[in-house]
């Protein structure tokens, strides 16, 4: 979905700072020194910065043979997911003579240094996961072309979107504990703001919703272990009927849960089936294997700079989002008589 330039040009920045585009041209191409003074220099930098301005370099860097580099915007990196999409991005980047720069989205620690601000910082273009929407725009990076990873198709910042078909994840995950005969549902929900975990919470409960007899109760919890852990704890203490089936966001949210049932004398999945959302390596490391729904994070990386390039190209970016595949493990079976 294309949207309107609203990029600051040279001419904005030369208005701004009270000089002539050439001398723009000179500061902001390093070239100043000996042709105009620091303090001209300064107010140039001083202004692009305050625009956002960053000079359209693709077209210059193809002349000149140089090295392009797009930045991949992620949430701080908690799980291999983020690096998988890394390594696809940069397979594909390299083939066409693109570096990327991994730019984690700071969790508690303050803003990272704006990788922008360095003036070898030839950047064309920027990938970005959803999650980390708040610091692409801190880093004026939505001021660059933008593709979007995970995001809303018809609400993204970006000139185009990149999705795995996580809505069918969560819809075969449902399919398969409906088809064991589960109907008691406990809905382990990412605690963070995200178009992605929107997308799981409604499928989930539009699809149980549409088997008569079932229930769907959610607790939310921060993306951890200890955090599912207390999340989990706390609904699983709840009075009445305990939930026959769990269903967690993501791996990491159903080791946590792991643990809570088994402080709780239950066992998995005897008593409560668990189901994740990644595969990650995680999945199969706790006992028994998980459930979950495979994300092809390496695709996902190639498909979201394969889109970029296009938009670079001036091409319109390949529909259609990554399919994504249910791995049966140990950790789901019918639900016993109780």
């Amino acid at each position: 979905m294309a949207r309107a330039s609203t990029r600051p040009t040279s001419r904005d920045v030369a208005q701004a700072a009270g000089v002539s585009q050439a001398a723009v041209s000179l500061v902001l191409g390093d070239k100043w020194r000996g042709r105009v003074s620091e303090t001209t220099a300064q107010r140039v930098r001083q202004a692009a910065h305050d625009l956002g301005y960053r000079p359209n370099l693709a077209a210059r860097n193809l002349r000149l043979g140089h090295t392009r580099t797009v930045l991949l915007v992620v949430p701080a990196l908690t799980t291999e997911f983020f690096a998988g999409v890394y390594t696809g991005a940069a397979r594909v980047a390299a083939e066409h003579g693109f570096g990327v720069v991994l730019y984690p989205s700071p969790e508690g620690v303050g803003p990272a240094r704006d990788p922008f601000a360095s003036a070898q910082a030839a950047l064309d273009g920027v990938l970005a996961s959803s999650m980390a929407a708040d610091a692409l725009t801190a880093i004026r990076g939505d001021q660059l072309p933008l593709v979007m990873l995970d995001s809303d198709p018809s609400g993204s910042l970006g000139a185009a979107t990149v999705n795995l078909d996580i809505a069918d994840g969560v819809r075969q995950i449902a399919d398969h504990l409906l088809d064991l005969g589960h109907r008691r549902f406990l809905h382990l929900a990412a605690d963070v703001p995200s178009w992605t975990f929107d997308v799981r919470a409604r499928e989930l409960a539009a699809r149980i919703a549409a088997t008569p007899g079932t229930t769907l109760r959610t607790a939310p919890a921060p993306i951890s272990i200890d955090g599912a852990l207390a999340a989990a704890s706390a609904a699983l203490s709840t009075p009445g009927p305990h939930p026959t089936a769990l269903v967690c966001d993501d791996d990491k949210l159903a080791a946590g849960a792991y643990k809570a049932l088994r402080r709780l004398g239950l066992r998995v999945p005897d008593d409560v089936s668990v189901t994740g959302l990644d595969d990650l390596a995680l999945a199969t490391a706790l006992d028994p294997e998980l459930t979950t729904v495979r994300l092809d994070a390496e695709l996902f990386g190639e498909r979201g700079m394969q889109a970029l390039l296009a938009v670079l190209e001036g091409r319109t970016p390949d529909d259609g989002d990554i399919p994504v595949q249910l791995v049966v493990r140990g950790s789901t079976a019918p639900p016993n008589a109780s």
